[in-house]
This record gives C-alpha cells, sequence and structure tokens, in this order.
C-alpha cells in the first residue's frame, strides 16, 4: 500500500482534525480540564446553563460565518447589538407614553426600528466592501466606531429604562412549550441559516465568491449582491441579538456586545470556518460557540480572574489561527 492510500483512512485523528477543524480537540480539552478544576463544571445543570447562556453568541456567530465565507469578517457586530439596543429601547420608551395601551404595536414598533438601524450598518460595510473594494477589516471597524459613537451620543451613556414589561417577560425570560425563547429563537434562525447554506441558490454563491472571487464572477455570479447581501444578513443576526439580549437586561445598553466581534471570530475559526473563505458549517458554528461559552463557564468555575479570562481566550483564538492555517495545507495536500 502506497503512503497516499495510507494517509488519511488510515489515521482517523487527521481525519476528523481534516474534516471538522481543531473543535473536536478544543472541546475534549476543554471538558477533561474543567472537569479537573472543579466538580460542578460536568453536571447536567451547569451544561443546560452553558447552552442557554451561548445562544446570543451563537447568533451573532452565525452572521459572522456568512461574511468569513465569503473572504470578509465583520468587526461591527457588537456595535450593531449595541445600536439595536439604544434604537429600539428609545422608540419603545416614547411610543410607550403616547400609545400607553398599545403595547405590542410599540414593542414591534421598537424592533423595527431596530432592525432597521442595524441593517443600515450591514447595507454600509456591505457597499462598501463589494463597491468601492475598500478592506472588511477597515470597514467593518470604521462603521464599528461610528455606530458605537452613535450609540453613546443617543443615550449619553446612561441605560435607557422603562420598557414595556411584556418585552422583557416574553423575549428575556418567556417560554414557550418548556423551552426559553431565545433559545427557540436561535434554534430557528440556525435551522433557517442551514437551509439557505445548504439548499438554495445565494448559499451556493456565497460559497462560490469565499472560494474564488474571480471564477465565481466569471461563472455569471453578481459578487456585489452577494457580498452586500452577506453583511446586511450578518448585521440583522447581530441585531436579533441586541433585541433579545436588550430584553434580558431589561434596557437599552450601548455597551451590550462589547467583545462579541472578536468572540464570534473566534467561535467560528475554531469551528472549522477557514479565514480565507469558502468553508464552513453552520452546525459546527453552533458548537463552536457553545465551546467559547463553555470554556469562560468553566474558567468562573475555576476562578481565574478575568484580565487572564482575557489571555486565555485570545490565545486559543491564535492557535485556532495557526491549527487552520495547517488544515488548509493538508486541504490543499501540501500537509
Amino acid at each position: 500500500m502506497t503512503d497516499t492510500a495510507r494517509g488519511p483512512a488510515a489515521n482517523p485523528l487527521r481525519r476528523l482534525f481534516i474534516r471538522l477543524g481543531v473543535l473536536p480537540f478544543f472541546l475534549a480539552g476543554a471538558l477533561i480540564v474543567f472537569s479537573l478544576l472543579s466538580d460542578r463544571f460536568l453536571t447536567v445543570d451547569n451544561l443546560v446553563n452553558v447552552a442557554r447562556q451561548s445562544v446570543y453568541l451563537m447568533l451573532v456567530s452565525l452572521g459572522q460565518m456568512l461574511v468569513l465565507i465569503t473572504g470578509g469578517f465583520d468587526l461591527s457586530v457588537g456595535a450593531a447589538v449595541a445600536v439595536t439596543s439604544v434604537v429600539s429601547a428609545l422608540v419603545m420608551t416614547a411610543l410607550g407614553q403616547i400609545f400607553p395601551d398599545a403595547v405590542w404595536l410599540v414593542i414591534l414598533a421598537g424592533a423595527a426600528a431596530g432592525f432597521c438601524a442595524a441593517m443600515l450598518i450591514g447595507l454600509v460595510n456591505g457597499i462598501g466592501v463589494a463597491a468601492f473594494g475598500v478592506s472588511p477589516f477597515i470597514m467593518t471597524l470604521g462603521v464599528s466606531s461610528v455606530a458605537a459613537g452613535i450609540s453613546l451620543f443617543l443615550t449619553g451613556g446612561v441605560p435607557v429604562s422603562g420598557l414595556p414589561f411584556e418585552f422583557a417577560d416574553l423575549f428575556g425570560f418567556g417560554r414557550l412549550f418548556g423551552v426559553p425563547v431565545p433559545v427557540l429563537v436561535a434554534a430557528v434562525a440556525a435551522l433557517a441559516m442551514w437551509v439557505v447554506m445548504s439548499r438554495t441558490r445565494i448559499g451556493m454563491h456565497v460559497y462560490a465568491i469565499g472560494g474564488n472571487m474571480k471564477a465565481a464572477h466569471l461563472s455569471a455570479i453578481d459578487t456585489k449582491k452577494v457580498l452586500v447581501f452577506a453583511y446586511v444578513i450578518c448585521a440583522l443576526i447581530a441585531s436579533l441579538t441586541g433585541l433579545l439580549l436588550t430584553a434580558r437586561v431589561e434596557s437599552g445598553e450601548a455597551n451590550l456586545g462589547g467583545t462579541i466581534a472578536l468572540e464570534s471570530i473566534a467561535a467560528c475559526v475554531i469551528a472549522g470556518v477557514s479565514l480565507r473563505g469558502g468553508i464552513g458549517r453552520v452546525e459546527n458554528v453552533v458548537l463552536g460557540a457553545f465551546f467559547i461559552v463553555l470554556v469562560q463557564n468553566g474558567m468562573n468555575l475555576a476562578q481565574i480572574s478575568s484580565y487572564m479570562q482575557m489571555v486565555l481566550l485570545g490565545a486559543l483564538l491564535i492557535l485556532a489561527v495557526v491549527f487552520d492555517q495547517i488544515r488548509y495545507r493538508m486541504l490543499m495536500g501540501r500537509g
């Protein structure tokens, strides 16, 4: 038998690494390390709690995945979360005073205003990257700064309180069929994203652009339109997260989503989404977000300081990028 024939088939770990990336190895390592550090880590209650807390990062990571697969990334998702929180809260409190009896109309209007604000962020990002060829890093970093400044300007840095009780009661703490509403929302969003990416033409175009932009253009794919679509959907999913978090904290906060951009990129890269574009799976990203929150939970139980947690999460991201490079070489047959 030749070396090539023995290759991946003869090494299940190598085959698993090529197929799923570094996530299974990181997940196994985290389970072993943190279960040794704390006897509360591997309990059912704690794992259910981690799953519930991970829905917010999971949602943002799904949008981030879409942009990463096109070959870009979005640093403005945290600002989109904050803008949505502030704008929707301001609209709800303003309309609540004018129409005190039309509670659900007020909630819908506030949510619509938040979605529109986030969609504007996605449109600016998408047009800047697709039409003017601006680097995704510069474009989304600049938009993030502008949006964060607008959030602080609108609120003066003070939380917007006085939201309708029904908003927080349903979207922050409500349950349907015994399942928390944020978990149901995240499940529906993940299913919708899976359908889009694996069963629709636009999903195929997103992968094609990330694989080879020039070839996609020569294949009559409207690359600019697809890029704008990716950034707008990413912003809208971040906006949905902003609404759920606003309901959770029962106020509009300009500082929501502070580190979620870095965490969502880390979740995607650890889940095997390539930074070069063209590679990524929805189900892996769901697990990647769960892994990030699991690690944060484990570090909290192990009483690791918040400063050291930042160091460890940053190190995980660097390791994930290094392993992504190794995996890419293996996929190209150079490893």
